[in-house]
């Protein structure tokens, strides 16, 4: 933990109880699922049973035509689509029921309302459907070869995009003392929150719009994309989204069935829902994650590593998702291939490819989880091939805290950091010369030892220049808030952002307290509804608190001047007298309560001052960082690991992470964000994986099939905070939320690969299942060349 010692109050840096969590707690939180409103229907969609397929007829279920719904009856709405201007982008058109073709199992084809969800599932199974079944794409090296199956004939391929960066690495290529090539790979993922996606949608006569309750992360992107296929005007689509049980990414698109939901709602007003189950998340929601890459590393004598040579290849599933499209994930593979390396010559070609998979959504890390797993990997081989100790090699490769601000080999602009010292710390904790005397000494019952460390970086709260870099429809530009005092003495922010379970209520209330110092109790929070604040384009980036937080402390700073002249009329003192402290107004020899400028605002304004500011005590202020590349959190996570030999087992001994998000303005939700971010990291790690045949059929469709880590598989985690304000952003905030799920898949597997060195063994691909370790074990044994196939 921190040794600096915490402010009092509830301002920035306290760990305040959160907000948001006695309703919760207390069974009276609002999701899509607990929303009731007369004549409500229940949805349910009838699904391709298979990969890829001809679509030659359809049937309603017998005596209720008139509840079924294919897309001929879905008149006037328009397809999703995710447009770029990157060159070369192909365009999809993702409709809202099947068109045609089915491309993915568990694509939507038919809508069918019902009162009861049971009833309407009912419905959907009596609906017939004819197809002419095609042969599938799965593998993604498949997809790019030529004579491959289709998966959108009038592209002739089946890459959505191709992208370069040229760098000139051939003179160090032929010079470099030391040359690694190694091939990753990464398996497909579900997000897994804790509420499924879902909505609830019916017309509103009085405002003459169309409301949607939906659980999402970006309800005014949402807006917009539904406007556009629906073709209403914005102003007449209202997201008012409830409690939104986690989001992790999957929440940030617009799907089919929330056109189809608010589809019906408008033509026959009245409400109706739909709500995802487990089984349709995991077939058909919410798929991420899968990664192939051709790394090829030159380094000098000593592990330096002096170029790095690239090709990854993202499955990135039938469509294109909007807003983010298909491509970002390759997109930022390739930018962020080279972590927090300090090097200058690079080259990586990425393709983002098609396949009859469900489309990739973007998942906590966007493709930084992959990268950081290739980088981190390499690094240790490259450490391996130089016979000397990983984590040295690593510290003498990473970007110097002297070298602040740091623009990399692919103009990532770090802000401020010590990356080594994050290294140091983590080897110390982690005791690194006692692991490695445990590790000579040999363990009683024959496991093996091994400990691994890996280091990121995370770009968090981004903006305008480098969004629009990668093309998308969505590209985010100031950040607003509005912050008001009540008649009362209390405060009410109002921000578009929504909060998915990360804290907002209270760190942004937090950051309200530390300018006002208005305890916390006595600020109220709304976010996300469309009709009640201020344009946002959502949770997503680890933005939240950066963007948002800034653009609260901006609208609170304002409306402390506003305060401020209203308050030393009354006190009879000049405005630049007037300071805030424990909750109360002081000037001169006076003191105020703020609801005495309240009742004069609102209930006495005889008492106000001549020319009083008109704008009353209400503020809305945009905020953008001063450096449009954002603020770059980083981190070092050190796993010790015991490999069992035997079966392949993996027991995590130990976990330490050293953090630096810049100023923390909530600890307790810094930790609780790198605890449950390295939980679903030690998931990508070892358990999690979506596996298909070769027919494309999902071999995953339970939580029985699906593993994920509960409390017995994960470690009592240790953390020790770094804290170096970023010079770009309000208060030196960086973002938090996405980097524990990033670096666990590299400190683990380098801590497996360092235990089973000596059996000629390493890992390249995850999940490291007990089947996938054994197997490289039975066959390293054996001298056969594939370990899964020695294990099958």
């Amino acid at each position: 933990m921190s040794e600096k010692p915490e402010p009092s109050g509830t301002g920035i840096g306290v760990r305040v109880r959160r907000k948001e969590d006695r309703r919760h707690l207390q069974g009276r939180g609002r999701f899509v699922a607990d929303l009731a409103m007369p004549g409500l229907l229940e949805v349910a969609f009838l699904r391709s049973p298979v990969a890829h397929a001809r679509l030659t007829g359809w049937r309603k279920a017998p005596g209720a035509e008139a509840r079924c719904f294919f897309l001929e009856d879905l008149e006037g709405l328009q397809p999703i689509v995710a447009r770029s201007s990157l060159k070369g982008y192909k365009v999809s058109e993702w409709p809202a029921l099947a068109r045609d073709k089915l491309r993915y199992v568990g694509e939507c084809v038919a809508a069918c309302v019902a009162p009861t969800r049971a009833e309407a599932e009912d419905l959907a199974e009596a609906c017939g459907l004819d197809y002419e079944e095609l042969p599938a794409v799965i593998d993604p090296l498949a997809a790019r070869r030529a004579g491959s199956p289709l998966v959108h004939e009038s592209w002739g391929d089946n890459l959505f995009l191709e992208t370069f960066v040229d760098g000139d690495i051939d003179a160090i290529a032929r010079t470099a003392a030391v040359k690694v090539e190694r091939e990753y790979a990464t398996a497909r993922q579900c997000m897994h929150p804790m509420e499924g996606k879902g909505l609830l949608a019916w017309w509103d006569d009085r405002a003459d719009q169309l409301v949607v309750h939906t659980s999402t992360q970006v309800p005014h992107v949402i807006r917009t994309g539904l406007a556009e296929c629906l073709g209403l005007e914005q102003r007449r689509v209202r997201i008012a989204p409830p409690d939104v049980g986690g989001g992790f990414g999957y929440k940030c698109i617009l799907q089919p069935e929330e056109l189809v939901v608010a589809w019906l709602a408008m033509t026959y007003r009245r409400p109706f829902r739909w709500v995802e189950d487990r089984r349709e998340h995991l077939v058909a929601g919410a798929n991420a994650r899968e990664h192939h890459y051709k790394v090829t590393a030159y380094a000098d004598a000593r592990g330096r590593l002096l170029a790095l040579d690239a090709e990854v290849t993202v499955n990135v599933g039938a469509y294109s998702v909007y807003p983010f499209t298909a491509c970002l994930e390759a997109a930022q593979a390739g930018g962020n291939l080279p972590g927090p390396y300090d090097f200058r010559n690079y080259r990586c070609r990425t393709y983002s490819v098609a396949s009859n998979k469900p489309p990739f959504t973007p998942y906590r890390g966007v493709a930084r989880p992959g990268v950081c797993f290739a980088i981190e990997l390499t690094i240790d081989a490259i450490a391996r091939a130089v016979g000397r100790e990983p984590a040295e090699v690593r510290a003498e490769n990473l970007v110097p805290g002297s070298a602040m601000p740091y623009d990399n080999v692919t103009n990532k602009h770090y802000d401020s950091g010590d990356y080594p010292e994050s290294l140091r710390r983590a080897m110390a904790r982690i005791d690194l010369p006692a692991v490695r005397t445990r590790q000579a000494q040999g363990e009683p019952d024959g496991r093996l030892i091994g400990v691994g460390f890996s280091t990121f970086t995370e770009q968090s709260a981004h903006g305008t220049k480098v969004f629009a870099s990668w093309g998308i429809p969505m590209v985010p530009g100031y950040e607003q808030a509005t912050v008001r005092l009540t008649p009362e003495g209390g405060v009410e922010v109002r921000a578009g952002i929504h909060t998915i379970g990360q804290g907002l209520e209270t760190t942004l209330a937090q950051v309200a307290s530390e300018i006002l110092t208005i305890p916390v109790e006595r600020i109220g929070v709304v976010l996300g509804d469309t009709a009640e604040t201020p344009y946002s384009t959502g949770a997503y980036a680890s933005r939240g608190a950066v963007m948002a937080g800034g653009a609260v402390s901006r609208s609170a700073t304002a409306l402390a001047g506003q305060i401020k002249a209203i308050a030393a009329h009354l006190l009879q003192c000049e405005p630049a007298e007037v300071s805030f402290e424990g909750g109360r107004i002081r000037g001169g020899n006076a003191s105020l309560d703020f609801a005495d400028v309240g009742r004069a605002w609102y209930l006495n304004p005889e008492q106000l001052p001549d020319g009083v500011d008109a704008r009353g005590l209400e503020a809305t202020e945009g905020f953008k960082p001063k450096v449009d590349s954002g603020a770059f959190t980083y981190a070092t996570h050190a796993a010790v690991v015991a490999v069992d030999p035997e079966t392949g087992k993996v027991e995590i001994l130990d976990y330490v992470v050293i953090e630096d998000c810049g100023t923390m303005i909530n600890p307790m939700i810094v930790e609780g964000q790198a605890f449950g971010g390295s939980a679903q990291g030690i998931g990508t790690a070892l358990f999690e994986e979506s596996p298909y045949d070769a027919a494309g059929q999902p071999l995953h469709s339970t939580l029985a099939d699906y593993l994920l880590p509960g409390p017995s598989e994960l470690p009592s985690f240790r953390i020790e905070h770094m804290e170096t304000p970023s010079p770009y952003t309000a208060h030196g905030i960086k973002g938090v939320g996405e980097g524990g799920a990033i670096a666990p898949p590299g400190a683990i597997v380098n801590a497996i690969n360092d235990a089973v060195k000596g059996l000629g063994v390493e890992m390249t691909e995850i999940p490291v299942s007990p089947r996938r370790l054994l197997g490289k074990i039975l066959a390293a044994r054996s001298g056969t060349p594939s370990g899964l196939e020695a294990a099958e």
